[in-house]
């Protein structure tokens, strides 16, 4: 019992030295690759010193990071099954009396922990570094004539209109139809000129027809009342209000649940969100799927003397996969699968893919 709680520790600890490694490498790259790109997006402000970029990439890399985990995971893992190969560790721990699948156990478990840690801890933590990242950007973009979101108040769109500013209030969205409108008309200088209210405005396509509209002047003094219907011009129709909701990096996984009531209330579909909820469920099995995938393509396969054929093959493999998960994702999105049943088809199919391959690694 004790010699096991010691290879136990030794592996465990070891494991987690190549994680640490592996993450600070994808780091640093992340941060190589999206500082060229924050000072090619600022480069046109004279403004701007270098410290503005090196800003805006300590708060979405850690985003982009968070993403590339798993990947990150299946490099580790190959790194870590390859070394106690190599070293002939791997024997002196089945002369202990551990088996090839004793030995996956403790990086599977390390895989499972670290996937939630990330969930319930980091993911709060990125999410409101993008939230950050993306107001501070935002204070820089040039065009900002378009603007919509969704609110505990409402649904609010911001667009220029025939060299107008309109702010666009409605309560929430029914079928084809904005519920409660007002149009709030503002001229090029941004001075308020009148408030337009109407019932419901049929947005089935970018000429809206308002029904039931009352007009007002900027003292709120009516102008036309009981107008049965208007015809409002708009970049948006009922296609784009649908998908329309904030960026979902900026939602945290304990704040999904309430943005899916939100959606639920205001008409907005809701698949995306769902999907997102679903996959951070199922992330810590991805990583875990990560890990059986990475002893398969080690421990699995007879080593020879170029052992790097094998980490070419299952980068190629993790490729594919990555792929797969974004196609099963997208037949969620388009309702080919049910949301559900698009996130976890793919986790679902690498377990069985690797279950049978290491199988064939622990019986050697």
């Amino acid at each position: 019992m004790l010699k096991s709680f010691i290879l136990n520790k030794y592996l465990g600890k070891t494991f987690l030295m190549i994680v640490l490694t592996t993450s600070a490498i994808f780091f640093c790259l992340g941060c190589v690759i999206n500082i060229f790109e924050e000072t090619n997006f600022f480069k046109d402000y004279t403004n701007v010193g270098i410290e503005v970029p090196i800003l805006m990439t300590l708060l979405f890399v850690p985003s982009m990071f968070y993403k590339m985990f798993p990947f990150v995971m299946l490099i580790s893992g190959i790194w870590f099954f390859l070394k106690i190969r190599k070293t002939d560790e791997i024997i002196a721990i089945k002369v202990s009396g551990l088996s090839n699948f004793s030995v996956i156990l403790v990086p599977s478990f390390l895989a499972i922990i670290l996937g939630i840690l990330f969930i319930t801890s980091l993911n709060p933590i990125t999410s409101f570094l993008v939230k950050k990242y993306e107001t501070i950007k935002g204070g820089y973009e040039k065009d900002k004539e378009y603007l919509a979101a969704i609110t505990e108040n409402g649904i609010w769109i911001k667009e220029k209109n025939y060299e107008k500013n309109n702010l666009i209030r409605s309560s929430n969205l029914q079928d084809s139809f904005l519920m409660n409108l007002t149009i709030y008309e503002f001229d090029q200088d941004n001075n308020f000129q009148r408030r337009v209210e109407a019932k419901s405005a049929d947005i089935s396509s970018s000429e809206w027809i308002l029904n039931n509209v009352t007009i007002l002047d900027n003292e709120g003094k009516s102008i036309d009342e009981n107008i049965e219907k208007l015809i409002y011009k708009s970049t948006y129709d009922l296609m784009k209000i649908r998908t329309l909701y904030s960026n979902l990096d900026t939602i945290s996984f304990w704040n999904l649940d309430n943005e899916i009531k939100l959606l639920e209330e205001r008409g907005y579909s809701t698949r995306e969100v769902r999907a997102k909820f679903q996959r951070s469920l199922a992330f810590p099995f991805f990583l875990l799927s990560m890990v059986f995938l990475s002893a398969v393509f080690t421990l699995g396969i007879k080593l020879k003397e170029s052992s790097w054929i094998y980490v070419f093959v299952a980068i190629i493999g993790s490729v594919v996969i990555f792929y797969f998960n974004d196609f099963s994702a997208a037949l969620g999105k388009t309702e080919k699968l049910p949301v559900t049943l698009s996130v976890w088809m793919s986790i679902v199919i690498i377990f069985l893919f690797s279950s049978v391959g290491l199988i064939h690694a622990n019986q050697r």
